[in-house]
């Protein structure tokens, strides 16, 4: 293959895959430069020529220094250097790289190149980053994930599904599948779940806040004068440059959008271990108060200050909000209460399984302790838990090695057992307590509930160790056993225990089966199983040894069967028999030894002994004294047939303790010394069983009776215990409900029962539904009966039900049983029932059926009908009675008397739905009731009026004034609200005058007075006929019915109302007389006082005087 054509393909896949110009292929240092370019035609023939299979190109960037210190224009295209290699590496400078991949063979120049090399492009470290500033890179991982998830798997999937189909069928027999493809997709599936287990190793990027060169060297030069920076220290000029403020506030966004970067970076709960979600908080607390202490730095404070002094509020004022750093933090913080501290490197390092379990309870005693005080969510902690799970089972698999258990000593195996079992108790307290403290953290904290379980990752684990204790356990005693048993000569020590033979081992040989030997190779098939593998190709491994121990044990368990059959062929006594069985009794575990030798065990001889002590002390008690008769009683069995079935049953257990004798004795038992003493013992008590003569004296009793099915359907009989009271009862004999239960069984039992009693009995299966529904129905009649009478109030309510039963009743006083000997067994519709509970008439009876079933069929359903609704009466009239007595203690107040009164009236509007009869009566009586109720209620009001209206001063009585009292009976009063009314004396031409008159304070008063009153007198009484259609339009809603006659039955608070109104009236009255006095002074002239007292002394001290005393009148403080 001529290398210059591989050197050629590479430089056009390059220019393709990596965008490579020619200029940087043939740049100094690069792969096509003159220093390089021999050394990479030497590596492309090497690849084409010889067994390579791979060689990779390099991309990496390079830094290009102008000279004279002249800086890099901002829009220079980046260089690049490209290097061959036939490795990989990677460094902060690799931009991408090229992997060329080839079979182990050389390049055939008769195929086109392109078909023989594969290219992977694979991203380098510096174009991972998305760019400087933003605190963020993609991880390698993430690539390598999205080309095994989204490139490899898919194709791997395709090309086997493709081969499926093309040969129709799988290419290899199970068990090569079960190691092949399916475990090739295991792998890659495995391999994509690491690497997204890496991914979420997230780590908080480092975050470093740059600042304005302005800033900066205000910085730099305050920090050489030892000074605090401050604005005054940047140019005026600046501080009004837009350009300057602009940068400042982009730099400030910038802030924002990287902090917000860190804020709001999570991790998925659900993936990663335990370690992973405990580190992330932690660092995240770290990077957080990292970015607290630049954002308290000078620096930043400067460019903040700035800002605000320019005006710039929009990046200051919402800065902090905008980051959430405040939030991120105090969320971090609270977090961290729980993972701070957390002792999950115990369960990491322990090295014990005794510090695995120490481990468990330090972290769910811290898990527990703080959730409870931080606001960790429970969605989160679930995964956290699980996760530990996870690492539970990881560290038990590198403390517990699968193939080491098979090759320990069963006592140290039992320790380790022991040892992991008290880690699985562990787990599952503390798992319970977890619970227990997640559901109490969902409720304190009102979350939405959500199911507190997890998938336990260890339970594999546990499973597969339960399972290999219960393997190792039975085996240990197979070949303790065997070594017991087969021969007083065998001494070994157990295989199973690791451990080598002291001595010859002398075994004795079971036909051609070496026991000891046998089972000791079956186990060692084992010792290499990896028995903690839980993977699907570890379970099928552990699987197929399984089936190959079973296989080889199987046929010392034939040889062991076949020679206990011996030892029991040759044993002449049961006691021989039973030194056998106690010898293997060790084996009985092993299925197969225990299936062959049940059939000889002698101690059942004993047992069967026992119990038929058993059975005579069960019938020494009699049926009638047996649990046995409370079942039949249960079972509505009758007595007869009860004792029979009893008896049966005593009957067939001693058949079955005899057929075990025979079991173990042999068909011909009864020739057993043991045998005869049961048999003798058997046929004796078998006497005592037979039921013949109950079932004669039964027959006798029933032919005396002569019982007949005759009569009316009612009785009516004397009630003692209710005084002599007459009481409805139902004509029916119960001995023939007896006798039909009687007969029904026996039949069942094959007794042989007379025709005549068997007629009879049809006759009585014929009644008997019709007989139990009368009964029932006359049962619940009377219990209604009752409940009516203790409703003494309401009970006229239900005269129309009562009415309708009764009639019925009458109807069905000349009824007699002989018509319904002769009716037949029809399906018939049942009666259809309105809403209102009524029998509906329009639906037609079922065809031929007679007058006397639908008598009890329309009986059943009127009985049914006044049971419904007295109880609905009784419901009903307990809600109007707690709203009468609300009425009583109610607050005083129109929309609360409203409010029970529509109680009151929506339960007599149901009442009214339900057609109960009396309703306009009953409701009339309520009224007068609650206008009792009210009129007590009117006469308080009244008092309190009066008090209110007498205590009430200008000076505490306002618009708002309305006070709350509780009377001693518990009634809620509200003062009522007396309107503040000022009365002026003024002077208008010379003349003084009240304004308002006191007329008008009259009216006022009286007006409130009346709007008092009104609060029950004109509240609407309780109607019946809400319901029922009236066609007289002129009535309109004014000629409702009230209260509004209650104030004529208080007359005489009344009159006190009027008294106290006067009487204040009238001390307004006089006061405002002596104001009215000083009309004639006013007009007074001062040369009239002169004429009249002239020179008087003695007078005009007089005048003075009478002065003095009237001045009291204005000197007042009102």
């Amino acid at each position: 293959m001529d290398p210059s054509l591989v050197v050629h393909h590479l430089t056009e896949l390059l220019q393709i895959t990596l965008g490579a110009s020619r200029e940087d292929l043939e740049g100094p240092g690069s792969l096509l430069s003159k220093s390089k370019y021999t050394d990479t035609v030497q590596r492309c023939t090497r690849f084409a020529s010889d067994s390579q299979v791979a060689l990779y190109v390099r991309k990496d960037v390079v830094a290009i220094d102008e000279p004279n210190g002249v800086d890099k224009p901002l829009d220079s295209p980046p260089h690049y250097l490209y290097t061959l290699s036939s490795d990989i590496s990677f460094s902060a400078t690799m931009a991408a790289s090229v992997a060329l991949l080839k079979r182990p063979q050389p390049i055939d120049p008769s195929i086109p190149i392109t078909s023989q090399i594969q290219v992977i492009n694979l991203p380098g470290l510096a174009s991972l980053s998305t760019g400087p500033g933003h605190g963020s890179t993609v991880l390698p991982f993430e690539i390598l994930h999205s080309i095994v998830h989204l490139a490899l798997a898919p194709y791997f999937d395709a090309y086997t599904k493709g081969q499926e189909n093309l040969t129709g069928s799988k290419s290899r027999v199970d068990g090569e599948a079960r190691t092949g493809i399916p475990g090739t997709k295991k792998k890659m599936a495995e391999l994509e779940l690491s690497l997204l287990h890496l991914q979420q190793n997230i780590e908080i990027p480092e975050l470093s806040l740059p600042l304005h060169e302005v800033v900066q060297s205000a910085l730099n030069e305050d920090a050489a004068r030892n000074t605090k920076p401050t604005v005054d220290l940047i140019p005026s000029a600046l501080l009004a440059d837009s350009t300057f403020l602009n940068s400042l506030q982009h730099t400030v966004n910038g802030w924002i959008k990287s902090i917000q970067a860190i804020t709001k970076m999570s991790r998925d709960a659900d993936s990663g271990s335990a370690t992973q979600e405990i580190n992330f908080w932690l660092s995240m607390e770290t990077s957080l108060e990292s970015i607290e202490n630049q954002l308290r730095s000078d620096g930043v404070q400067l460019t903040l200050e700035i800002l605000r002094h320019a005006k710039r509020f929009q990046a200051t004022v919402s800065f902090s909000a905008d980051t959430g750093l405040k939030e991120a933090t105090d969320k971090v913080q609270k977090y961290n209460q729980l993972m701070r501290d957390f002792p999950l490197d115990e369960l990491l390092s322990a090295t014990s399984l005794q510090k695995v379990q120490d481990s468990l309870n330090l972290i769910f005693s811290h898990l527990n302790k703080k959730l409870r005080i931080c606001p960790y969510p429970i969605r989160r902690a679930l995964p956290l838990v699980e996760a530990i799970s996870g690492d539970l089972d990881a560290q038990l698999h590198s403390l517990l090695h699968g193939r080491s258990l098979m090759h320990l000593n069963f006592k140290d195996f039992e320790t380790i057992v022991d040892s992991a079992d008290r880690i699985w108790r562990t787990w599952d307290e503390n798992v319970k307590d977890f619970t227990n403290v997640a559901r109490e953290v969902t409720r304190r904290r009102n979350e939405k509930f959500i199911p507190i379980k997890f998938a336990a990752r260890h339970a594999k684990l546990q499973d597969r160790l339960n399972y290999i204790n219960t393997f190792r356990t039975n085996h240990e005693q197979l070949q303790r056993t065997i070594v017991n048993v087969l021969g007083p000569k065998t001494t070994i020590t157990s295989e199973s225990n690791g451990a080598t033979t002291n001595g010859a081992i002398i075994v004795e040989e079971i036909g051609d089966v070496d026991a000891v030997e046998e089972v000791s190779q079956a186990y060692a098939a084992l010792r290499d199983v990896d028995v903690l593998e839980v993977s699907p190709e570890g379970t099928q491994i552990w699987v197929q040894a399984e089936i190959n121990y079973n296989e080889r044990t199987s046929r010392v368990e034939n040889s062991i069967i076949a020679r206990l059959r011996d030892r029991l062929a040759i044993a002449k006594t049961a006691n021989e028999m039973f030194r056998v069985f106690s010898k293997f009794n060790a084996l009985f575990v092993r299925p197969k030894i225990r299936g062959a030798i049940t059939e000889y065990q002698t101690q059942l001889i004993d047992n069967v002994k026992l119990d038929i002590v058993a059975l005579h002390e069960r019938f020494k008690q009699q049926y009638g004294h047996s649990e046995a008769h409370a079942m039949a009683q249960l079972r509505d069995l009758p007595p007869v047939s009860g004792a029979i079935i009893w008896a049966r049953q005593i009957d067939r257990q001693l058949n079955g303790y005899m057929s075990k004798v025979e079991d173990v004795l042999g068909k011909d038992w009864a020739l057993h010394s043991e045998g005869q003493k049961l048999q003798a013992e058997s046929n004796m008590f078998r006497k005592k069983l037979d039921t013949r003569p109950i079932f004669e004296s039964w027959l006798h009793d029933v032919t005396r009776r002569n019982l007949s099915i005759s009569g009316r359907l009612f009785s009516i009989i004397r009630n003692r215990a209710a005084a002599n009271t007459l009481e409805l009862a139902v004509n029916f004999d119960p001995q023939v409900i007896a006798l039909f239960k009687e007969v029904r069984n026996l039949i069942w039992l094959n007794c042989p029962v007379p025709h005549a009693i068997n007629n009879i009995s049809k006759e009585a299966k014929r009644v008997y539904p019709y007989a139990v529904s009368l009964m029932e129905s006359v049962r619940t009649f009377a219990q209604t009966g009752r409940a009516i009478a203790d409703m003494s109030e309401i009970s006229i309510l239900l005269s129309g039900y009562q009415n309708d039963v009764q009639t019925l009743i009458m109807k069905g006083i000349p009824l007699k049983w002989e018509s319904f000997v002769h009716s037949y067994d029809l399906h018939v519709k049942q009666l259809s029932h309105l809403s209102n509970g009524s029998i509906d008439r329009s639906v037609p009876s079922g065809r031929g059926e007679s007058k006397h079933v639908q008598f009890i069929r329309e009986f059943s359903a009127a009985v049914s009908v006044l049971q419904s609704k007295t109880s609905t009466l009784s419901n009903v009239y307990e809600t109007i009675q707690k709203a009468s007595a609300e009425l009583t203690t109610c607050p005083y107040d129109m929309t609360t008397f409203h409010h029970q009164l529509e109680v009151i009236q929506t339960a007599v509007d149901q009442l009214n739905l339900e057609n109960f009869a009396n309703l306009s009566y009953w409701v009339n009586e309520i009224n007068q009731k609650i206008e009792a109720i009210l009129l007590e209620r009117l006469k308080q009001a009244i008092q309190l009026w009066i008090e209110v209206f007498q205590e009430a001063r200008s000076d505490e009585v306002n618009e708002n004034s309305s006070h709350k009292r509780i009377s001693g009976d518990h009634t809620q009063h509200y003062d009522p609200q007396l309107t503040r009314l000022v009365l002026e004396i003024s002077m208008r031409n010379q003349v003084i005058y009240l304004d308002p008159p006191l007329e008008y304070a009259r009216a006022s008063w009286f007006s409130q007075l009346h709007d008092w009153l009104g609060i029950i007198c004109n509240l609407p009484k309780v109607k019946s006929s809400r319901y029922e259609m009236n066609i007289n339009l002129s009535r309109s809603a004014d000629t409702e019915a009230r209260f509004n006659a209650l104030p004529g039955f208080c007359i005489d608070h009344l009159s006190q109302v009027y008294t106290a109104v006067e009487y204040k009236l009238q001390n307004i009255g006089t006061y405002v007389d002596k104001w009215l006095q000083f009309q004639s002074l006013w007009d007074l002239q001062s040369e009239q006082i002169y004429d009249v007292l002239g020179e008087d002394l003695s007078k005009w001290l007089q005048l003075l005087h009478e002065i003095r005393k009237t001045r009291a009148t204005f000197d007042t403080s009102e």
